[in-house]
């Protein structure tokens, strides 16, 4: 199965927050590397899925359900080397 690579651009409360990041596992993120440069805000992943748009899609979709989180970006996009 193929690792996809991509980072989302996030914009909301500090994710950096303990009790946000517990809620960005609660959500299906664990796997998220969370990192803020100049005020803005990013998660980085590398999932193993068949789909790399449904992955994308599914992974907004969860981050999206934490209060006043919202995806504005996404870059990086790419396979990982084996």
């Amino acid at each position: 199965m193929p690792i996809h690579h991509f980072t989302l651009t996030i914009e909301g409360p500090d994710l950096q927050d303990d009790a946000l990041i517990d809620r960005l596992f609660e959500v299906g993120c664990d796997d998220a590397l969370v990192s803020q440069s100049k005020g803005v805000q990013y998660l980085d992943f590398d999932r193993a899925e068949e789909s790399l748009g449904n992955t994308i899609l599914s992974v907004i979709t969860d981050i999206e359900r934490l209060d006043s989180v919202k995806v504005v970006h996404i870059d990086n996009v790419g396979l990982v080397a084996k």
